[in-house]
This record gives structure tokens, sequence and C-alpha cells, in this order.
């Protein structure tokens, strides 16, 4: 622990320090160990949250997190790898996994299960041993901006059943789950990275509904359960879950009878820190029955000193209970103590155009060591297209021929990052295959809010538009618009989730990782 938190501490007794430490989780930045922060998890900081920006290559990522076991070999290592358009382990090139809306259109609990583990082994030969995931959020509204393909579904019995499935997987890997985003963060209109969503539900609607797939994977033995930063007035009319004692404490603990490990969605988002502060969200979050407290992206040794002081003047003045830290710290330690070691070394293979490191996985079915996606699971991902007759047609007439490409570029939550996408992501990784080189051959455009290029292509072409979530951005409704006007042959593409009468999707994939980029390539590179 830095010298800065001891001294404004040193009233605490030092073995409740240590426990203070214990439920505190920041991101850092950079891609090596800071020296404050080898400093604080030698004094029993409870572990480190990895994002994108944390990884370079494979060898980098292992040499990281044992540099984070060697400081405190009970320390949780936590990364967001949602196997789809969320990654950390394929930020710089793209997913080569489906995604849960994928998997949940497939059906299958078994292949996704397999999936999962799959995901599991990477991770655990990349030194991590708690994944922010399976997300089990019910999407039930079409314009939600921060869940959308994320969701295995939008009924609570499809996501229950493939929630449970990717939780059995992953931790049959030796990774630990951590589901989220508790109660159900399906319902909202608004990204709680950037403000408070509101879910009126009442209890029984939650019961109905967004709680199933909870109960599912608590039944399949997930370790850890991840809180969402929404206010839901008819529970708590104040505070957001993470911080609603009533939510977590009574909901979450006593109705559904979770004991495992409650773990914060990150407190630098505005729900949760919103005009309060990271310090006074965190006592909060403790006090209202939180363990392990996600911080943020980029947290410095200052901040913890400010978020460790204001836990210390919680427990001097009767807010929190030192009970309650002692119990938080100790449900992290048991998580990380009963957790496998993790296997000796990272495999990977070498992207050689941009030197960009893959985690392909040679050793699992019929993985391609040469660049990371399975030709099983592009098969499997083209199964969960929906592909309109119009879209048929359009394939028949103009499919492995030459068209315009125009991609309409919205931004992206901060949950998916400036990961790239789609066929792009899989053209960049792998440009020479075919399909690569014939879509690459095609004439093309850049569509975004603030800049509008000239939508006059290739004079007699027919015209592909690729976006994502199409239906919710008025000016990628409007491009299209004018596109169909003007051309008989528009085809548009939207890899997001779908308004529900496909207005903007002739041929919706439920999904943008760059598998199902591959997929997307073979299919418009063959009539049908």
């Amino acid at each position: 622990m830095s010298g800065a938190s001891v001294a404004h501490t040193a009233a605490v007794d030092p073995d409740l320090r240590r426990s203070i430490a214990a439920t505190l989780l920041p991101g850092f930045v950079g891609t090596t160990l800071p020296a404050w922060l080898e400093e604080r998890l030698r004094g029993g900081l409870g572990g480190v949250c990895l994002f994108g920006q944390n990884i370079a290559t494979a060898e980098q990522l292992r040499a990281l997190t044992d540099a984070i076991y060697a400081a405190n070999p009970d320390a949780v290592v936590a990364i967001d790898e949602e196997g789809g358009d969320v990654t950390r382990l394929y930020y710089g090139s793209g997913s080569p996994y489906p995604g849960n809306a994928i998997l949940g259109r497939l059906g299958d609990p078994g292949y996704t299960e397999r999936v999962a583990r799959r995901v599991g082994e990477e991770l655990r030969r990349a030194g991590v041993n708690l994944d922010f995931a399976p997300d089990i959020d019910i999407n039930s509204n079409p314009d939600n901006p921060v869940i959308g393909v994320r969701s295995f579904g939008s009924s609570p019995e499809v996501v229950a059943e493939h929630g449970a499935a990717w939780t059995r997987g992953l931790q049959s890997a030796g990774v630990a789950v951590a589901a989220k985003h508790f109660p159900g963060h399906g319902d909202t209109g608004t990204d709680s990275h950037l403000e408070l969503p509101v879910v009126d539900l009442s209890p029984q609607q939650l019961r109905e509904r967004e709680l199933v797939p909870f109960l599912a994977v608590i039944d399949a033995g997930a370790r850890a359960v991840m809180t969402s930063h929404i206010l839901l007035p008819q529970l708590d009319a104040v505070l957001p879950a993470t911080l609603s004692p009533a939510i977590i404490g009574g909901m979450l603990r006593g109705e559904l009878g979770f004991d495992g490990v409650v773990v914060s969605d990150a407190l630098d988002m505005r729900g949760a820190s919103g005009d309060r502060g990271i310090p006074e969200a965190a006592v909060l979050a403790l006090a209202a029955g939180c363990d392990l407290l996600c911080i943020g992206t980029e947290n410095t040794d200052d901040e913890l000193a400010a978020i460790e002081r204001a836990i210390a003047d919680a427990l001097a003045t009767g807010r929190l209970a030192a009970s309650r830290i002692a119990d938080a710290s100790a449900r992290v330690r048991a998580l990380a103590r009963s957790l496998p070691p993790t296997v000796e070394s990272a495999s990977f293979a070498r992207d050689t155009a941009d030197e960009r490191t893959k985690f392909a996985d040679s050793t699992v079915g019929d993985a391609d060591a040469a660049d990371g996606v399975r030709a099983a699971d592009v098969v499997a991902a083209e199964r969960a297209f929906d592909v309109s007759e119009h879209a048929r047609g359009w394939l028949r007439e103009n499919g492995g021929g030459r068209y315009s490409v125009v991609r309409i570029d919205t931004e992206a939550n901060i949950a998916v990052g400036t990961a790239p996408w789609g066929p792009f992501s899989e053209v960049e990784a792998d440009p020479g295959s075919p399909w690569a080189t014939a879509f690459t051959a095609n004439p093309a455009v850049v569509f975004t809010e603030s800049d509008h290029p000239d939508l006059v292509l290739a004079a007699q072409s027919p015209v592909l538009v690729i976006g994502k979530d199409n239906h919710r951005h008025a000016f990628a409704r409007a491009a299209i618009d004018r596109l169909r006007a003007e051309r008989e042959r528009v085809l548009v593409v939207d890899m997001g989730w779908p308004s529900d009468d496909r207005a903007y999707a002739d041929i919706a994939t439920f999904g943008a990782s760059r598998l199902v980029g591959r997929a997307l390539l073979e299919l418009l590179g063959r009539r049908t």
C-alpha cells in the first residue's frame, strides 16, 4: 500500500486496512505493471481489471498477469471477454467467436457451453481468473444502446438456458463467471456509462422476467454476479442497484440466495458516481452488499488513496461496519484461492500482416491456427442470420460479383469500444483470403454522423450498406432511405440488433465479431 494511503488510514487496524484494499479492483494505463500498482498488490489489493488498452500480444499479456500474481498470489485478474462484440483478448483484431445473440438464435446450449469453454481456456492461458461474462440481460428493448447483441435474446427462457450453459462452460475451464448486470439492464433506452437509466418495473415483474436468467446461472454455480447502475424506483427510489441495500442485500442475497462474490460495475460510470464521486459511490456500494469494486479503466494511485480514505472515514463514523468489510474481503480472497492456477503459457499465432498477436487455440476442435477462426463457427454464425426475400434476390443477382460498399460507422458504446468489427475486421486480419480480396476490390465510402461523403458511387453498380443498429440512428436511416430512392439494387445489412420490423435490415447478422464478418463475406461471395 502506498505511503499516502497508509497515512490517511493510520487509525484503522492494519488487518482492516488490508481488508479494505482487498475489495478494490482498479484498471490502469499501459501494458506493464506500474510500480504503484505492484506496491498496492503487495499490500493486499484485491486485484486488477484488464482492458483492451492493456493488451498488445499474448506474450506481453501473460508477462503482465505473471507480474500481478508475483505481487499478490491471491489477486483477482478480471476482464470483459464476452466472446463477441465485447472483446478484450481480441481488441486489436475482432473476436473469433460468434457472440451471445447468435448463440441464442442457434438454440443449441451444448454449442454455447463449448464456445464458453474455449473462451475460458484462452483466458486461463492468458492468466485471467475472473470473466465479466456472460451478459444475461434480456434485450426486451430493441432500442437498447448498450446491450443489444450482447444478450442471448429477448425471452427470459432463452437467456436463462444459454446463460447457464455459458456459466458451465467457462467455469469448467477454471475461470470464474461474473454474470451481469443484476437485476437486468435489457429494458433500458439509455447507457449507464453516460447517465442513470430508469427501469420502472415492480418486484413481481422482475421475478417473471429479468430475474429468471440470474436464478439459472446461480443454479449453474456462477461464482460472481455483477450489478447494474440502473434506478428501479419501485424497489429503491433514490439509489441505483449497485448502491442499493434493498436490491443487493434484499433481492440478490435474500430472495435469490446468492452467496458468491458481488462485483460492482465500474464505479467511474456516471450511472454510479454521477455527482457523488467515486469515493462516495465505493462506500455506498460496500454498504449495499458489494464485495469487489470495479473502479474504472485508467485509475491512479491517488484515486485509490481517496477511495480508501472515504472507506476509512465511513468506518470511523459508523456509516460502514467493519464486519461488512471483513465479509466482503473474505469472499474475494476465498474466490481467488479456490481457482486453479493458470497454465504455464499462452498459445498464439502471429499475424504477419500487422504483427498483432492472435490468441488462436490450435488444440481445440477444428481451430484454424492460421487465422484463429474456425470453419464450423462460420457456418453456425451464418445459420443464425435473418435473410429477407429481398436479400436473397439481391444475392442471386449480385453474389460473387461487383458492388459498391457504404460503411455506416455509428459511435460505439463504451463497452464495445473501438475494436474492429464485421467484414472490415476480417479483411484487416486476413487480407489475402479470397473473401477479403473479392470484398476489397469494390469501391467503398465510410459514412458517419459528422462526415457525410458523396453517396454517388459506381454509376450502375448495386450497393451494399453495412452498419450496426441502423434503425437507432437518424443519419443512418436518412442515408439508407436516399440510396433506396435513387437505386434499384440496394442491400442493407445490420450487424447489430435490428428493429422488430427489419425496416433497415435486409440481412440481420445479430453480431459484428470478426467471425460474423467472415460469415457475411462468405455469404456475399456466392449466389444463393
